[in-house]
């Protein structure tokens, strides 16, 4: 009797493992610590330019919002630049410089810093203001425009890129402003095409009509409340387009 048990019990054991082989898992052993990485390293943006995206540039504070309220949570504004007030909570990070030129920010080098220690992956550009004021021609405006996006690539070869036509302007100190932002302006969108690749595109935004110096600034240069909202509202939809609601991945922009 014992022995019959006992053959009874040998013949069952290669059955017995068939069975649990075929409840096994096919494939490699997910990766947790990849997708605990991957799960926490939104898209990162930067948002660049002089004083009207900084000093305080309150349009970012309305733009962080209205993407966290339509549900593009998964994202970082990035900049070595933190929060100048505003008055409600945002991610204030930025790299706004008030003052600067966009050719002497290229001429001087000075992005790759900014870079370095950020990483972004999407740079949203209004820069010029300065350069206008200054005078300097269009090409070589447009010609800086380059070499910072020349830059941006070499930090990051998929780097997306969102440039205004820049505000209008008609400070009372100077008049030939407002003529100097249209001749810019008309030729952005066809540097941007020529500039643009598939896989760093380059997308001009129009900032420029539809915005009033007499009630949207408040010194025919700098937006007021209603500015603000009208520069979040250009630069959203554009925006969007790069990202996925609820991303839990840098996947618009991924910085290689």
């Amino acid at each position: 009797m014992r022995r019959t048990r006992l053959l009874r019990t040998l013949l069952a054991i290669p059955a017995l493992t068939l069975a649990l082989t075929a409840m096994r898992p096919v494939g490699p052993a997910p990766d947790t610590a990849a997708a605990t990485d991957t799960a926490a390293a939104p898209v990162r943006i930067m948002p660049l330019g002089d004083s009207i995206t900084g000093s305080p540039g309150c349009w970012r504070a309305v733009l962080w919002n209205k993407l966290q309220s339509t549900g593009y949570t998964s994202v970082d504004f990035v900049g070595t630049l933190g929060p100048q007030g505003c008055g409600v909570p945002y991610d204030g990070d930025n790299e706004g410089h008030g003052g600067f030129l966009a050719t002497a920010v290229a001429q001087q080098n000075q992005l790759p810093g900014w870079l370095s220690a950020t990483h972004p992956d999407i740079v949203v550009m209004h820069f010029g203001t300065n350069d206008v004021w200054s005078n300097i021609a269009p090409d070589r405006i447009l010609a800086a425009y380059s070499t910072l996006v020349d830059q941006m690539r070499q930090s990051n070869p998929n780097m997306k890129v969102l440039v205004a036509q820049i505000l209008p302007m008609n400070p009372g100190s100077c008049p030939e402003c407002a003529a100097r932002v249209t001749a810019l302006n008309a030729q952005i969108p066809g540097w941007a095409a020529a500039k643009s690749t598939s896989r760093s595109p380059v997308i001009a935004v129009d900032q420029w009509s539809g915005f009033s110096t007499a009630t949207d600034t408040y010194d025919g240069v700098h937006p007021n409340a209603s500015g603000d909202d009208k520069i979040a509202a250009r630069w959203y939809p554009a925006l969007t387009k790069l990202l996925t609601p609820g991303l839990t991945d840098r996947a618009a922009g991924a910085h290689t």
